[in-house]
């Protein structure tokens, strides 16, 4: 099982992204899907995470500015940057927290390779 980011880049202040992850490999069910990003010499944080009912939980700085989302087949989850902001720029990682089969009592968390989000002030 693999997660592929795309859809980050440059953007200027005030621009959008939309950022895409999506899976490959079958898996039995996905928990919850997330985002999360991490600045050069920050720590990592959360940005946003949904569930397959469609709850969703946003860190504060994202709250009004970012919408997370997934697809129909809960294979893949998608960020929409809006009002991008300087302090917005990092590398930005999907997470799935995966069931992969049926009578498998854990959930295993599977990171994407990362996807770099550059907003220059």
């Amino acid at each position: 099982v693999r997660l592929v980011e795309s859809g980050g880049g440059f953007a200027p202040a005030g621009g959008s992204l939309r950022l895409s992850c999506v899976r490959s490999g079958s898996v039995f069910s996905v928990k919850r899907m997330g985002w999360y990003r991490q600045g050069v010499g920050k720590e990592r944080e959360m940005v946003a995470t949904i569930t397959p009912r469609g709850d969703t939980q946003y860190a504060e700085f994202a709250k009004g500015r970012f919408t997370i989302s997934m697809d129909n087949d809960k294979t893949a989850s998608y960020l929409q940057l809006n009002q991008l902001k300087p302090e917005d720029t990092a590398t930005y990682s999907c997470k799935q927290e995966i069931q992969y089969y049926k009578f498998s009592t854990v959930y295993v968390d599977v990171w994407g390779q990362g996807t770099p989000v550059y907003v220059p002030s």
